[in-house]
Formats: C-alpha cells, structure tokens, sequence
C-alpha cells in the first residue's frame, strides 16, 4: 500500500488549466495526443491518473466520492480554479460529482460517453482476462496480447488494456492498475450521479454514434442534473470517441469551450 496520496499527472501547455479524467482501467497516456493539442490551443492542460490507475497510488478504498475528493485535493495542490472539466466514462462520473460538489472550482464541464444514471456492471470479461494473466509465463506486451485475445476479441480494447503493462523489472512485467480492489469494487464504477446532484453552469455531453451509454432515454435525466446541458454526437465513433475520431472531438470540444 502506497502512503503517497497525491495523484500523478501530466502537465502540458500554459493558460487555462484544463483538467481531464480518464475512464475505468485507463490513464493519463490515453489523453496524451489530444492533450498536446489542447495544449497548443492555449491551455494549461492536466491529464490525471485517478485512483488505483495509471502511476497515481493505490487504495482499497474506491467509489466517487473518494475520487472526487482526490480531485478537489489536486485542485488545491496545485492552486487550481475556474478549471474546464472533462471526464471519459468512470472519469465522467468523478467530473459530474466533483462539478456538484465543488462547483466554484469549474467554469465549464465535459462528459464523454457517459449519463449520471445507474449501469450495471459489464466488465467481466475484461476483468477476467486481466485476473488471468501470468507474469512468470508472459515476458512480452505480445504474449499477454495473444493470451487475453481469447477473452477480447475487440483488438482496439485490447490495446487499451495493454497499456497498462509495464516492466516491473528487467524480464517481469506487471500491471499498473491495483487490479484487485478494482474487480471486487466495479460494482462502484457503475453508480448513478446522486439524486439531488446539480450544476448550473454550461455542461456539454458527448457521445458517440455508435455507443449505446448515452440513449435518448438519458436527456430528462441530465437536463435534471445539468439544467444548461447540451448533447451533442461525434460521429463514427464508439465509446472511445476521442480516439476513434479525435479531429471531430477536439473541434467540438475547442468550440464549446470558447464560445
């Protein structure tokens, strides 16, 4: 267990500190290129690694109100205020609640692909494959991406999750993410938005075409949550829509921000 309890970021740009979250078994490096280009655009941008993810310490304490106070800490840190949000899936959920809870701290929000209700629980097979990794048997990125192919078909996915490999030491390779307490709590990452949760400022939701985690069934409930939202769809895209398609996810992004 780590006694550091400050979260490892990234730091590009100078301007507007804009911050941004990572979804569920992602990190910091994820956000990498079009960090880069916020950054080019006159931001002062913070990619985070949350809890139990990417280099940031590990804790068998794991739900939104954690990561959330994770983030306010950061914030304080680093004399972080007025900041632009944004979070992809599990890192939108912190966002939304963080934006609620704390909402003098964020001038404008972003939510990738992901609405403030309930989901169940739907990572089982990734969690499975991960759990049944062997590092005394695996010493390359390409062994372990052949062993979890009979768990992901999705090759996308699975590179993903290969980033979350590193090399412990010479010859042994090892996860980054505290993979133990994020299988027995995922039942967390699913959480809805509490119910009287609410942020009054301008909100914009992304989704993309060809993901079902935002349904036209979720307007009512983020309207409830973020009376000033908009929804807005990137095209030819999935639940990873600023990998999928980045050009139309920075333009999009760019133009809320500034108007």
């Amino acid at each position: 267990m780590s006694t550091n309890t400050k979260l490892h970021s990234q730091i590009l740009g100078k301007g507007r500190p804009f911050v941004i979250l990572h979804g569920f078994l992602g990190m910091s490096d994820n956000w990498k290129t079009l960090g880069n280009r916020f950054a080019e655009a006159g931001f002062e941008m913070h990619l985070v690694d949350q809890r139990n993810h990417g280099r940031s310490f590990h804790s068998d304490e794991f739900n939104y109100e954690v990561l959330a106070d994770d983030l306010k800490t950061y914030c304080n840190d680093h004399s972080l205020k007025d900041i632009i949000l944004l979070g992809h899936s599990m890192g939108g959920k912190t966002a939304m609640l963080f934006s609620t809870e704390y909402p003098d701290l964020v001038s404008k929000l972003m939510i990738a692909d992901i609405s403030p209700r309930f989901y169940p629980v739907h990572h089982d097979a990734i969690l499975n494959g991960l759990s049944a990794l062997d590092f005394s048997q695996l010493d390359s990125r390409g062994a372990a991406d052949d062993f979890l192919s009979a768990y992901i078909s999705e090759i996308g996915t699975r590179m993903f999750l290969l980033k979350n490999l590193y090399w412990v030491k010479k010859g042994q390779l090892g996860l980054r993410i505290n993979l133990e307490v994020l299988r027995d709590q995922v039942s967390e990452v699913g959480e809805a938005l509490p119910i009287h949760s609410k942020f009054e400022k301008p909100t914009l939701f992304l989704r993309g075409d060809k993901s079902e985690y935002v349904m036209p069934t979720d307007e009512k409930l983020i309207k409830q949550h973020f009376p000033l939202a908009k929804i807005t769809t990137i095209s030819n895209a999935g639940h990873w829509l600023h990998a999928e398609n980045p050009d139309d996810f920075h333009e999009t992004v760019i133009n809320f921000i500034t108007n």
